[in-house]
């Protein structure tokens, strides 16, 4: 089986896929570089519905195949991922970020169905066979409580902290985020510090 890393990078709510936005200047790197990418547009992400989203996520996972797994989850999208984990959707993968994860009580009323009761961290961690890393602000409007204290601390994970850098998307220059790109491949992120996005 080959080890040659695949992706899957998955978008939050009110994400139409811009070209600014660095997930999708991710992809573009990612595909630039030989790789299997996959960013799909989920289903209405204006007002999206959790189960046609775990649906979309089980299809896009059994795309990815044997290859090493890896997925990079923003915003809204992160939420995905830990009703997915609690219901055992799609297997475990080999690494994931979570970027942006916000509070359930911030999410949008449009994403109400992904909000979640309780956060089942051993379900998360079992979701995932190597790394999960969290990157997040410190000033973030759907998590003003921050990520470390709500998801890092009971997934044993310390979050990397990109100061004054709001919910991480193009309105507050992520944009070009060589720190994804570097987390992504597996290098040494010291060498592309998270600010690095901001202009």
């Amino acid at each position: 089986m080959s080890m040659t890393p695949s992706f899957l990078i998955l978008h939050g709510i009110e994400n139409h896929r811009p070209p600014q936005h660095w997930q999708f200047l991710l992809a573009a790197q990612l595909v630039e570089g030989g790789h299997e990418v996959r960013y799909p547009a989920l289903p209405e992400p204006d007002a999206p519905k959790l189960e046609q989203w775990l649906s979309a996520l089980d299809v896009e996972l059994a795309a990815l195949g044997g290859r090493q797994r890896i997925v990079v989850c923003h915003s809204l999208a992160c939420l995905l991922w830990f009703h997915a984990a609690e219901r055992g959707v799609g297997g475990p993968v080999d690494r994931l970020l979570l970027v942006s994860p916000p509070a359930s009580e911030r999410v949008p009323d449009g994403g109400a169905a992904f909000r979640l009761d309780s956060f089942d961290a051993d379900a998360v961690r079992s979701s995932v066979n190597g790394e999960i890393a969290i990157a997040c602000s410190d000033a973030d409007p759907y998590n003003p409580g921050g990520a470390q204290s709500r998801y890092g601390d009971a997934l044993g994970v310390t979050a990397t902290i990109v100061e004054g850098a709001g919910h991480i998307t193009p309105e507050t220059g992520f944009g070009p985020w060589p720190f994804a790109a570097e987390w992504c491949l597996d290098r040494d992120i010291t060498a592309a510090s998270p600010y690095s996005g901001l202009r």
